[in-house]
């Protein structure tokens, strides 16, 4: 299959003032933000992406035009609905002190497969709707573009968390012990028989290798020599 790189969006402003923002409008890239999506898209400029998927919300759309604008070709670039961020329905637009305060909270810490959000939507719908986008997206780019293809996906936190949970064979409950910071890099692979997760949640460190593609097949006895630089 082909390799996704998935890429939180950058800090914004309601990040910054503990915000819980969900899918409100208007919630922009904070000038630290816009420096780390456009770190991102220097670290990215390496590898020829075949595509760069977006949320539709704003943050997101803002960091993948950070990551196409370093980008050689012109890499198809639609907007998925089902990467958006979850929908904390009456949560939304609340801070994260006050919502500490919840008795909601303690379940999303510890069991967030049980979680409906008052008026929103549940954990476990938000990770089954974003894992289905990722592989029908993935698969269609290897159709297209062959088993070395590779794609940039740009989301939110708990998207992606939910997504790394899935491909490392984690129950959602496990999750929380996942950390996906402001505009950092995780990367799988969805082999024939598992995925394989590459990296998680990196802000640093070069990622010209993955130029070549990935072509993996069994997992490698002992590890194995890593991946070949260009």
């Amino acid at each position: 299959m082909a390799t996704v790189i998935l890429v939180r969006h950058g800090r914004t402003t309601a990040n910054a003032t503990g915000l819980l923002a969900g899918r409100a409008a208007g919630v922009s890239l904070d000038q630290i933000g816009r420096e780390q999506a456009a770190l991102t898209g220097e670290r990215l400029a390496a590898v020829p992406v075949v595509g760069v998927v977006s949320s539709p919300l704003e943050r997101c759309q803002q960091t993948a035009q950070l990551i196409l604008y370093r980008q050689a070709g012109t890499p198809y670039a639609p907007l998925e609905s089902d990467l958006t961020e979850c929908d904390y329905g009456q949560w939304q637009g609340r801070t994260l002190s006050d919502l500490a305060t919840e008795d909601l909270w303690s379940a999303v810490q510890s069991q967030p497969s049980s979680v409906i959000f008052p008026g929103g939507e549940s954990m476990a719908a938000m990770q089954a709707r974003a894992v289905a986008a990722i592989r029908r997206h993935d698969a269609a780019f290897e159709a297209e573009y062959g088993p070395g293809a590779v794609w940039v996906a740009v989301s939110h936190g708990d998207v992606i968390k939910s997504i790394v949970a899935d491909a490392l064979g984690m129950h959602l409950d496990l999750f929380q012990r996942i950390n996906v910071g402001p505009a950092s890099v995780s990367i799988v692979r969805y082999g024939a028989s598992r995925p394989s997760v590459y990296a998680t949640n990196t802000d640093a460190g070069d990622l010209s290798w993955l130029s070549n593609g990935i072509h993996s097949g069994d997992a490698p006895v002992g590890g194995g020599a890593g991946q070949k630089a260009p």
